[in-house]
C-alpha cells in the first residue's frame, strides 16, 4: 500500500473502480463475445436458417456468467434477464454483427486496430465482473472460499464453462470440447483472479479492493491485447506451469490443451515444424486433433 501511495495510484485506482460500465463497456463486451460466437464454424448458416436458436446462442455469450453464477447460489437463472436495457443492447450488436448489409458493422468491428480496444474494454469488464461476484457470494456464505472463487471464477469465464451447453444449441456435440480439461487463458486468469479477490475480500490480502481491480485488469488487459495482436494462443501462465506442475503433479498440466491443437489452423507453425510432428502423433490423434474448433470462446 505504501508503494501504490508513492506511485499515486490509490486515487487513480479508486476512480478507476467507480467508472460504470454501462453502456460504453458493456457494448465493447457484447461486441466481442458475439464476434467469437460468429467464428464458431456454422453460426453463420445457423443465424440464417434458425435465427431465434442464433440469438439464444448469442445471449448465452453475453450473459451466461451470470446464469452460472445464479444458478450457483440458488437464485432465479432468468433474473438478468429483467435488464431490458443490456438483452436489448446484445440484441441489437447481434443482428448487426449477422444481418448489417455488407457485413458492414462486422468488418469495422474486426478492424485489428478496433478490435484491440473492444478486447481490452471486454478485460474490464471480466476483472469488474469477477470482483463483483465474489462480493455478492460472500454475502450468501461469509466463510464460504470455496463458494466464493467458484462464484468468481464462473462469472469470469461462464460461456467458456458452459460451452458444451452452448454447443447443443446449435446442434453440435463437442465434448472433447470440454473447458474444464482444455483451459484457455482467460478462464485460468478468471480462476486465479478469484483466489486473489477471495484473499482480499477475506482480509488475508493486504491491499484495497480498487487497487486489485486496477492492477489485475492492467495484467488481464495488457495479456489479451498482446495475445490478440499477434494471434497467439499460447498462454502467459504456460512457462510457470511448465516448472510447477512437473513437482506438484508429477507431469506437465495442460500439455495437450486446445491451444497447442490449434496452432496450425493459425499459421502458427510452418510446414516443417507440421512435417517433424507428424510422425510423433498417431493418425487416430490427429484425426482427434483436427475436430478440435478453430476459434475459442471468448469468456
Amino acid at each position: 500500500m505504501e508503494l501504490l501511495s508513492a506511485l499515486s495510484l490509490g486515487e487513480l485506482a479508486l476512480s478507476f473502480s467507480r467508472v460504470p460500465l454501462f453502456p460504453v463497456f458493456d457494448l465493447s463486451y457484447f461486441i466481442v463475445s458475439i464476434l467469437y460466437l460468429k467464428y464458431e464454424p456454422g453460426a453463420v448458416e445457423l443465424s440464417r436458417r434458425h435465427p431465434v436458436a442464433s440469438w439464444l446462442c448469442a445471449m448465452l455469450h453475453c450473459f451466461g456468467s451470470y446464469i452460472l453464477a445464479d444458478l450457483l447460489l440458488g437464485e432465479p437463472l432468468i433474473d438478468y434477464f429483467s435488464n431490458n436495457s443490456s438483452i436489448l443492447l446484445a440484441s441489437a450488436v447481434w443482428y448487426l454483427i449477422f444481418f448489417c448489409p455488407l457485413d458492414l458493422f462486422y468488418k469495422c468491428v474486426c478492424f485489428l486496430p478496433v478490435k484491440l480496444i473492444f478486447v481490452a474494454m471486454k478485460e474490464v469488464v471480466r476483472v469488474r465482473k469477477i470482483a463483483v461476484g465474489i462480493h455478492h457470494a460472500h454475502h450468501h456464505y461469509h466463510h464460504g472460499w470455496f463458494v466464493m472463487i467458484a462464484t468468481g471464477w464462473v462469472k469470469g469465464s461462464g460461456i467458456a464453462l458452459m460451452s458444451n451447453f452452448e454447443q447443443l444449441l446449435r446442434g453440435v456435440w463437442k465434448p472433447e470440447t470440454n473447458e474444464i480439461l482444455h483451459m484457455s487463458f482467460p478462464t485460468k486468469a478468471s480462476l486465479y483472479g478469484a483466489i486473489l479477490f477471495t484473499l482480499q475480500q477475506t482480509r488475508w490480502l493486504p491491499v484495497s479492493k480498487a487497487s486489485l481491480i486496477f492492477i489485475f485488469t492492467m495484467f488481464m488487459v495488457s495479456c489479451k491485447v498482446f495475445l490478440t495482436a499477434t494471434h497467439s494462443h499460447t498462454s502467459p501462465f504456460d512457462a510457470l506451469e511448465g516448472y510447477i506442475c512437473p513437482v506438484l503433479f508429477g507431469s506437465a498440466c495442460g500439455g495437450d490443451h486446445h491451444h497447442d491443437n490449434h496452432g496450425g489452423s493459425h499459421g502458427g507453425g510452418g510446414p516443417g515444424a507440421q512435417h517433424s510432428a507428424m510422425p510423433a502423433k498417431s493418425k487416430e490423434e490427429l484425426s482427434e486433433g483436427s475436430r478440435k474448433k478453430k476459434t475459442k470462446k471468448a469468456d
